[in-house]
């Protein structure tokens, strides 16, 4: 579903860590999903970026690395 959101140019995270319980309890009192068959992993986020991100840069490894013999 990522991947797909961005071929379409939409960004999204993953995101872990949340109260599952609640979400769980959340999801099952909206009658959106059965909390006796399923449960919630993962969540995501979608949306479009305000503003461009600026060109990553990486420096040559001559620059970062000290051989030593």
């Amino acid at each position: 579903m990522l991947t797909g959101a961005s071929a379409l140019g939409i960004d999204s995270c993953p995101i872990e860590g949340f109260h599952y319980d609640k979400m769980n309890e959340c999801l099952a009192e909206e009658g959106l999903f059965d909390p006796q068959e399923y449960a919630v992993s993962v969540a995501a986020t979608f949306g479009y970026r305000s503003r461009d991100i600026a060109k990553k840069s990486r420096k040559g490894l001559d620059e970062v690395v000290r051989w030593v013999k």
